[in-house]
C-alpha cells in the first residue's frame, strides 16, 4: 500500500487526473476532452454520448490509479453535472468506476480549491491575488483580502458561451454582440455581488486557470507538443489575449487547428473563452494575466493529504 492520492476533475469539457505521491509529487497528469457539458444548456440533462465518453476515460483513469496503488481519491464534478437533472446518476455511476466518492461541488468550493491550488506555489505578490478559472459551463474568480475568501460563479463557461450565443465557426458580428451581452450581464451580477472585486481593479496580480489559459499560452508559446514548464506561470498580455481572439474568431474550427499548441477538441470553444477572459481583465484593468498549471487538482490533493476539506 502507498500514500498516493488521486484528484479527479469531471468538467465540462475534460475530465482530467491528477495523482500524488505522499510528498506532494506528481506521479501522473492526464487529461481528455470529453464534453460532458454537450447540450446541458438547452435540455437540461447529461446526453448519453457525453456520459460514455466521460465513463471510458473513467475506467481508463481507474488503471492508472491501480498501478499507482492509490487507495484514497476524490472525484468532484462541476457546472454541467450542478445543472443537469441526471447528474446524481452520473456521480453514482462514477463512484462504481473508480472507487472514489465523487461530489458535486458547489461554486464556491470549487473557487475555493481552485484558489488553494493555484496559489499554492507563488511568490509573494504586494498585489491582490485574483485567480480566474474558465471552465467549460462556468467561470470561477476569487481572492483573498486579509482572511476572508471572496468568490463567485459565473454562468460564463466557454461551451455555454459557444452554445448560447457566439456559435462554433467564425465569429458574425451579431453573434459576437450576443456574446459580449451575455458576458457583460454574467460579470455585472458577479461585481454586483462581491463588491470587493472592484475595490482591487488596477492593483491586482491575475491567475489564469483551466484550459482555456492553458491553451492560449501554448499558442503564444508556439508550442506543438504541450510542455509544463513553457506553459505554466508564463505571462501573457492583453493584447495576446486580443490577439488570438480576433484572430480565431475570423476562423473556421478547422483553420484554428492548423495552429501550433491548439488543443483538440478546444478548436470551436477558446474562442468563447478569450472573449471571456478579456473582459474580466477589462473589468480588474489589469493589462497581465498569469498562466497556471497548478488548480483546482492540486487543491484537491493538498486537502486529502492534510485530511481538511473545502
Amino acid at each position: 500500500m502507498t500514500d498516493a492520492v488521486a484528484a479527479l476533475d469531471c468538467g465540462s469539457n475534460s475530465t482530467r487526473l491528477l495523482i500524488e505521491d505522499a510528498n506532494g509529487v506528481a506521479l501522473r497528469r492526464e487529461m481528455r476532452i470529453t464534453r460532458l457539458a454537450q447540450g446541458v444548456d438547452a435540455s437540461g440533462r447529461l446526453v448519453d454520448d457525453a456520459l460514455a465518453r466521460s465513463y471510458d476515460v473513467l475506467r481508463e483513469y481507474r488503471g492508472y490509479m491501480d498501478e499507482a496503488g492509490v487507495q484514497r481519491g476524490l472525484l468532484v464534478a462541476t457546472s454541467a453535472v450542478r445543472d443537469a437533472s441526471n447528474g446524481d446518476l452520473f456521480l453514482a455511476q462514477a463512484h462504481l468506476i473508480t472507487g472514489v466518492p465523487g461530489e458535486v461541488l458547489s461554486g464556491a468550493q470549487e473557487a475555493s480549491y481552485s484558489y488553494a491550488g493555484a496559489t499554492s506555489d507563488l511568490a509573494p505578490d504586494s498585489r491582490t491575488t485574483v485567480i480566474l478559472d474558465i471552465g467549460g459551463g462556468s467561470t470561477e474568480m476569487a481572492m483573498m483580502l486579509g482572511t476572508t475568501m471572496f468568490s463567485y460563479s459565473m454562468q460564463l463557461g466557454c461551451v455555454r458561451v459557444t452554445e448560447r450565443a457566439l456559435g462554433r465557426d467564425a465569429v458574425t458580428p451579431e453573434r459576437e454582440v450576443a456574446a459580449r451581452k451575455m458576458i457583460d450581464f454574467e460579470l455585472d451580477r458577479a461585481f454586483g455581488a462581491v463588491p470587493a472585486f472592484a475595490t482591487v481593479a488596477g492593483q491586482v496580480r491575475l491567475v489564469g486557470l483551466a484550459g482555456t489559459i492553458a491553451t492560449l499560452a501554448q499558442l503564444d508559446s508556439g508550442l506543438s507538443v504541450y510542455d509544463r514548464d513553457v506553459v505554466h506561470h508564463r505571462r501573457l498580455s492583453r493584447a495576446t489575449v486580443q490577439h488570438w481572439r480576433d484572430r480565431l474568431a475570423s476562423e473556421s474550427p478547422e483553420v484554428r487547428l492548423t495552429h501550433p499548441g491548439m488543443v483538440v477538441g478546444r478548436e470551436d470553444v477558446l474562442v468563447a473563452g478569450l472573449y471571456v477572459l478579456d473582459e474580466v481583465m477589462q473589468r480588474l484593468a489589469v493589462d497581465e494575466l498569469m498562466s497556471s498549471e497548478n488548480d483546482i487538482l492540486n487543491g484537491i490533493t493538498a486537502s486529502l493529504s492534510s485530511g481538511h476539506r473545502a
